[in-house]
């Protein structure tokens, strides 16, 4: 959908008082600094966009805003005054919605009841009143302009009518302060339009929308003023009408990668693993790629692109509707993580303390879980064989533990991450896919992780790395696989890539009605 100037501008609304104002605001977690002096100012009779990458600070930020979070530095103004806001419900007391991606309804209650559950009116006797409970809910739903009736089960109701109902229970809080968190992720492009009218109409010389979403063309459209955060800090805040597209991206990634630490090109080799039309029912449309031999593949995307999808398909954690796949030459029939495993297949997933490793187990234990087979002796398992095994990946790896028996939840994030690799090595796969391999450990820690995996894609091990920071994806990666909405939307040599162009085509979201209708 293309948006011309003039149609932008027609949807513009003036800027009233301030209704809300973040100074300064500064969060931090264990091992990372969320947000650190973060300016935000929303305004009456605003659609605010706040932009940026994954891990930016959107979420934090807003979460802090909608009382689940507190700050560790800064302050929050509403209506100039400063305000300590301890709990969701007391952002809903003073005048705060927040609607989430995923929303918190009730399947089996009806539109009205999920509207004021909890906030019944009641008759004698302490029952609910249901002819009042229905008409006040028809009330709200007339007022967004929504034919909805009040007395459906909501989970009879499509993916967008569930969409009108969350913003018709935060309209029934009285709020003055809508917080959207990209609300358009399910919807098609005409229910994106009702939307935008329910949004226009929202917005009043006493309310305002925070509005977060990686779709560039809808934020245009819709968005009266652009904040941008990168890396938990404020960048730039500027009408909509003043920037483009690319100025968003620009201010987004905003920064530049050292040449050194690029990989170096690398002589084309032979595909060890090859993609085809890879589909599921839940996102996956149609994903062709190939493996090369000894090569690290980056896969980029935002959130929900559809990576981490990818590989569950690949090595049947998730079910395929579609497509094939062939691993060394062969046809891969693979069915269930097993498969994937006895065809040299190792996945390492994103959450590694949930499905990489055993934390009540022993360093020993976890690293030889994939391979318990071979440690068999007269139908026992070979503790002692088990042991040396370990031994040598933890000298090999350098992993900081005083004994091989080291219950493994008592080692840092970035030791548990070179276990759940030894686990792998031991397996001798030959194929090896890191979902977020650097993800909650520090930056020494990160360091060691990207020497390991250079030197396994050098010994001739193929590497698929899907990562959500950039830097990560062009400091490691020889070629980059770029995903949006599900769907692959651009390859391309490291060499090639930029910052701003892997952004670009990470956010090429698909039109619904235009696949529908093909």
């Amino acid at each position: 959908m293309t948006v011309t100037s003039l149609e932008v501008d027609a949807t513009r609304s003036k800027a009233g008082d301030v209704l809300l104002e973040a100074r300064r605001i500064t969060k931090v977690f264990p091992g990372v600094k969320a947000l650190e002096n973060v300016d935000f100012v929303l305004r009456a009779g605003q659609v605010h966009a706040l932009c940026g990458e994954n891990g930016a600070g959107k979420s934090t930020l807003m979460k802090i805003i909608a009382g689940l979070y507190q700050p560790d530095g800064g302050e929050l103004l509403l209506g100039g005054k400063p305000t300590t806001i301890s709990n969701p419900l007391q952002a809903h007391q003073l005048g705060i919605s927040v609607i989430h991606q995923e929303f918190f309804l009730m399947n089996h209650l009806s539109v009205a009841q999920n509207i004021f559950i909890g906030r019944e009116p009641k008759v004698f006797g302490g029952l609910t009143d249901d002819r009042s409970l229905n008409a006040k809910a028809q009330e709200l739903l007339d007022r967004l302009g929504v034919p909805i009736d009040p007395r459906t089960q909501v989970g009879r109701l499509s993916v967008a009518a569930q969409q009108m109902v969350e913003i018709a229970k935060a309209l029934s809080f009285d709020s003055h302060i809508l917080i959207m968190d990209e609300p358009t992720a399910a919807l098609t492009a005409a229910e994106v339009q009702t939307l935008f009218r329910i949004i226009r109409n929202f917005r009043t010389e006493k309310t305002a929308v925070v509005y977060i979403s990686h779709r560039m063309e809808e934020i245009k459209e819709i968005c009266d003023q652009i904040t941008v955060l990168r890396d938990g800090q404020f960048v730039d805040s500027k009408p909509a009408a003043e920037l483009e597209i690319s100025d968003v991206i620009q201010l987004m990634v905003g920064r530049k990668l050292q040449a050194g630490l690029r990989p170096e090109p690398k002589a084309k080799t032979e595909p060890v693993l090859e993609v085809e039309g890879l589909s599921t029912a839940a996102l996956l449309k149609n994903v062709s790629f190939e493996l090369r031999k000894g090569e690290i593949l980056g896969f980029a995307g935002l959130m929900g692109a559809g990576r981490t999808e990818t590989a569950r398909a690949l090595v049947g954690a998730d079910p395929k509707t579609a497509g094939t796949v062939k691993a060394f030459g062969k046809v891969a029939n693979i069915d269930k993580p097993a498969d994937a495993v006895r065809m040299g297949i190792g996945y390492l997933s994103e959450d590694r303390k949930r499905f990489g490793l055993i934390l009540g187990q022993s360093v020993t234990a976890n690293i030889a879980l994939t391979s318990l087979p071979r440690f068999l002796k007269f139908g026992l398992l070979d503790d002692a064989k088990m042991a040396e095994a370990a031994r040598r990946h933890v000298q090999a790896l350098d992993i900081k533990t005083p004994s091989v028996r080291q219950i493994l939840r008592n080692l840092s994030g970035g030791n548990m991450q070179k276990v759940v690799l030894a686990k792998w090595l031991e397996r001798d796969c030959d194929i090896l896919i890191f979902d977020e391999p650097t993800r909650g450990i520090d930056v020494g820690a990160k360091q060691e992780i990207y020497d390991l995996l250079k030197r396994l894609a050098d010994s001739g091990k193929s590497i698929i790395m899907i990562s959500s920071e950039l830097e990560e994806v062009l400091r490691m990666s020889d070629r980059i696989v770029v995903m949006c909405d599900g769907r692959i939307t651009g390859v391309m040599e490291n060499a090639a890539a930029t910052s701003e162009n892997i952004m670009e085509l990470a956010t090429q979201f698909r039109n619904p009605e235009s696949e529908e209708s093909a």
